[in-house]
């Protein structure tokens, strides 16, 4: 099997039943395979080879979703850049992975421009939204395609050793690194999940996650696997229509992360008819204890899966649901069909009690990171058989005597801020940028409603210079240079950083 099959057998069992629903765009399953077979056959008529990266850098879109099933049928390997990336990190991976295609707003054509010339090994960018025009060599819109193209279904030419996926996650280092995912891999996952959910063709799931982020991903791939139907929103940015559309969808389940259900903790939800949501699920970040009471209070007749992942497993652990209200602070056991447990610096297993790395086992742990090795080599090690890979998470765990899991800690400092994870260091590097900075130090604080605080603390050269700049003028230069998530949600300007002996900034002397 292939991920592409997720969408094939669906549209062969059931061709007119919705599968996706964007804005006021209705699409049955034969229309979504219908649009994913026309722009594959252009990609093969452009000269698309098997194993070939195409990156989708769009928001949340229809063409976003066909985009991603046309790629894996012309027998590429797609790559869902998050839409407000900036240009040199986009720049950074579009090189890094030598993509042959981009798909980007057309009202970003200049941007797509700039970004060919950085970028040699890209023979296609396709431009999507906005009327289609004259376009340049080596341009093409995704409406022009749709109309030039059979809808014949493309043999496939990869197996499922292929890679399906890149997605690209933060790195300590400050470079994102590229998650290989097979086939395999995501059937895997997308099957284990899907069973514990106990998913059925008869629900209907919302997606106000983005598809570059793994968690929003599957909420796709795995609608399409069991034959739902999935609603596909931008973002929550106004949870009142989000509402408003689950009711009149009658949606049955519900992902979100802690920053999401902060916000609906805090709203008056008696206006929306909510009866049809079955289930929810966070990820992402630890949900507060006081934060599943709620939930638990406001939605008394839905089912809450709390769960754990990283993007090298997909999902690692999950709570069955009976165990909530007994292990309200655990993140559960390993999910179907997989295996964890916690070592010690020397790899020993740790008994129950022991806080140690988590480990993990299964065919869900992904390849590897693309075209790094020393990366790979540190996350990816021999499992426990001759021949298997298991995947060191970085994560420290301690588990009770009956064998679940509780977070204690991250082993580097990546911060998880509203679901996303962030680099320190790649904010660090855009204050250092700002004139007069000659320290800083970036750190993640304890949140209620992000999960994780993005704080900074800045050194000047001098006192004027701390005079000059003040923490409107750093976030606004931050808004200017990262993503939204990235900026931090405060500054501290200090006149010195405490040190290791080494010389070193000691983060752990701030707070």
């Amino acid at each position: 099997m292939l991920v592409q099959d997720f969408l094939q057998e669906s549209a062969d069992r059931h061709p007119q039943k919705t599968a996706l629903v964007f804005g006021s765009q209705r699409l049955t399953y034969a229309a979504v395979e219908a649009m994913a077979n026309r722009l594959a056959n252009a990609f093969r008529s452009y000269g698309m080879q098997r194993g070939d990266r195409v990156v989708i850098y769009l928001n949340n879109s229809v063409e976003t979703a066909v985009a991603i099933f046309a790629t894996l049928k012309a027998g590429g390997v797609f790559v869902v850049v998050n839409h407000s990336t900036k240009k040199d990190k986009l720049a950074y991976i579009l090189r890094h992975c030598a993509a042959w295609g981009l798909l980007i707003d057309a009202r970003k054509q200049a941007l797509a421009a700039s970004l060919l010339v950085q970028t040699p090994a890209i023979r296609l960018c396709l431009l999507c939204g906005g009327p289609p025009k004259e376009l340049p060599t080596g341009f093409a819109h995704f409406d022009d395609l749709q109309v030039a193209f059979s809808d014949e279904r493309p043999l496939p030419i990869t197996i499922d050793r292929d890679l399906a996926c890149l997605i690209y996650t933060s790195g300590s280092t400050g470079d994102p690194k590229g998650v290989m995912s097979d086939h395999s891999n995501v059937i895997f996952a997308a099957d284990s999940i899907i069973s514990y959910l106990n998913n059925r063709p008869d629900d209907i799931l919302i997606d106000v996650l983005p598809l570059s982020f793994d968690y929003g991903l599957y909420q796709l791939l795995m609608t399409f696997r069991f034959g739902g139907t999935l609603i596909l929103e931008k973002g929550f940015v106004f949870p009142t229509a989000v509402l408003e559309r689950m009711a009149a969808e009658h949606v049955t389940g519900f992902p979100g992360v802690p920053t999401v259900y902060a916000i609906l903790l805090q709203m008056d939800l008696t206006p929306y008819d909510l009866s049809s949501l079955r289930y929810m699920t966070n990820t992402a970040a630890a949900l507060p204890i006081s934060h599943i009471q709620s939930l638990r209070q406001k939605f008394p007749n839905v089912t809450l899966y709390s769960m754990y992942g990283l993007t090298e497993t997909k999902r690692t652990l999950y709570l069955p649901p009976a165990e909530l209200d007994h292990r309200p602070g655990s993140v559960g056991v390993a999910i179907p069909g997989t295996e964890a447990w916690c070592v010690d610096e020397n790899g020993r297993r740790l008994p129950p009690g022991e806080t140690g790395e988590l480990v993990v086992r299964g065919r869900h742990v992904m390849r590897g990171y693309w075209a790094d090795a020393a990366a790979t080599a540190q996350r990816f090690r021999p499992g426990p058989l001759a021949g298997e890979t298991v995947c060191y998470t970085g994560d420290l765990f301690r588990t009770d005597s009956d064998g679940y899991f509780y977070f204690v800690g991250r082993k580097d400092d990546i911060i998880k801020c509203r679901g996303e994870k962030v680099a320190p260091k790649e904010v660090e590097n855009v204050l250092y940028a700002l004139p007069g900075v000659v320290e800083t130090a970036v750190i993640g604080v304890p949140d209620p409603i992000w999960g994780q605080a993005i704080k900074a603390f800045v050194v000047c050269r001098t006192a004027p210079d701390r005079g000059s700049l003040t923490e409107t003028q750093v976030l606004a230069h931050c808004r200017e240079n990262l993503e939204e998530y990235m900026v931090p949600q405060s500054v501290t300007f200090c006149e010195a950083l405490p040190k290791t002996s080494s010389g070193k900034i000691k983060k752990t002397g701030l707070a």
